[in-house]
Parts: C-alpha cells; structure tokens; sequence
C-alpha cells in the first residue's frame, strides 16, 4: 500500500488526441515496473476498457458514483486493475448534477480503495463536464495531450482557466504536469506549432513527443495497448521513454 498515491487525470475538452492510448500505455509500462496501478475509464464511449479487456462481466464506474457501490476493481493482468467504464456514464452528469458536493462524487468513491495503489490514472471524457471536474478534483497531477494542431493549441488557454479554477476553489493540489504532444510528425506545420508551444508554455512541454504511429491505432483491436502489442514500435519506445520522464516529475 502506498500513502502517498499519485492521481493523474489525462484530459483535455477535444477527442481524439490520445488520453485513452496514454492512460493505457503509461498504465501497462508502470505496472512492469512493479507499481501497483489503478486504471479508471471516465469516458462514456469506454474506449480504455474495450482496449484492454474482453470481459463484459464487471462492475462500471458508473454504478460505482450513480448507485453509491463499493468500488470493486476488475484485476487486468499483475499489478493492472481497471474500473471500467458503460455506455450508461454518459447519463452520469444529468443524474448527479443535484447531489451535494457533486464535484467530489469520484474523490469521495475511490477514497476507500486510494491507498491500495501507487498510481491511479484516469481516462477523461472529450470535454469540460460533470466528469472532467471531478477527476480534476481528485488529481493531484494533470497531464495534457496534445495533438500539434491550430485549433487544439488555441484551446489550451480554456483548458488551463478550468484547471487553474479548479486548484484556486476546490482542490489546492491540482495542477498541471505537462502537455504531452501526440500523433507527432515532422512536417512545417507541427513543427511551427510546437515552437510556438514550447515558447509559450516553456517547461510544462514535456520533452518527448510521441510520433504519429499506424501500430498505436492497431493496438485496440487485439484488447491490447502498444507497448505489449510492438513493444518495438516507435509508440512504444516513445511511451517507455516518456513515463520516465512523467516519473522523474511527479516523483
């Protein structure tokens, strides 16, 4: 058991820019290294749970913050568990929208079993609700991916205003780890992005960039994640090398 989990949220508002291949990486690479991880699929569409398991029989997280049920943890491989996620979550913010303190709902369901494990990594929806806020509100880390686009660059300033809020009015340990840069290529346009990020936002870019990879999207179809699917693949040699990079900052 461990007192001093580390709870990490990957979000950010816009689909399609990595968190469910990230948590699932970084889940699998920590759990290699002996780190008892926790894996909590907050996104309604249940890609992180499709992606690493075939089993339909578990209980979902939204049982668990709808129904007020005792987290019970589906055991993926050693040191892995997974609270999956149901097509049902994405009723979740309209049932839960009059609870008391509804902002705390995850904090306040997984607080029993938090100890249990060194890391708890959870998988955000693609935007700014009910669910979002409340793994905001139980992270003490916050790792952003980022595909090197126009409009997902423009729409860090929004991301950042929520989060800051966040630390400023419900939870003082919120913050920012990094912004991790996805589906990278070298071209003119990604590279004058990235610039202009790491101008901007200086050290909260992470150093290593994961590259655009055919095999990351490959993954998913055998229950898998990439880092067990082409461990020599450049995905996978990329998250290896960026876990240790988000290790040697939350640590």
């Amino acid at each position: 058991m461990n007192s001093s989990t580390k709870i990490i949220a990957f979000a950010n508002h816009k689909g399609g820019v990595g968190k469910t291949t990230t948590t699932a990486s970084i889940g699998s690479i920590l759990a290699k290294y002996g780190y008892k991880v926790l894996l909590v699929d907050l996104d309604a569409q249940a890609n992180l749970t499709s992606s690493i398991t075939n089993t339909t029989d578990y209980q979902s997280i939204y049982e668990i913050l709808v129904n007020n049920e005792m987290p019970r943890p589906l055991s993926v491989k050693e040191n892995l568990d997974l609270i999956p996620s149901s097509q049902e979550l994405a009723l979740a913010d309209l049932q839960l929208a009059s609870v008391i303190s509804r902002e705390f709902i995850l904090s306040r369901a997984l607080s029993p079993i938090k100890d249990q494990y060194d890391f708890i990594l959870m998988d955000c929806p693609p935007s700014l609700g009910l669910l979002t806020l409340n793994a905001c509100s139980f992270a003490n880390e916050i790792v952003i991916p980022l595909v090197a686009e126009v409009l997902p660059f423009k729409g860090l300033t929004m991301i950042n205003e929520f989060i800051k809020n966040i630390h400023d009015l419900l939870n003082p340990s919120a913050h920012i780890t990094g912004v991790l840069l996805t589906r990278w290529e070298k071209t003119n346009l990604t590279s004058g992005i990235e610039q202009q990020l790491r101008s901007s936002w200086g050290n909260l870019i992470f150093d290593v960039k994961i590259r655009k990879n055919i095999t990351i999207a490959e993954a998913p179809l055998e229950s898998s994640n990439i880092v067990e699917y082409a461990p020599n693949s450049h995905g996978a040699q990329d998250y290896i090398v960026f876990t240790s990079e988000l290790l040697s900052r939350v640590q």
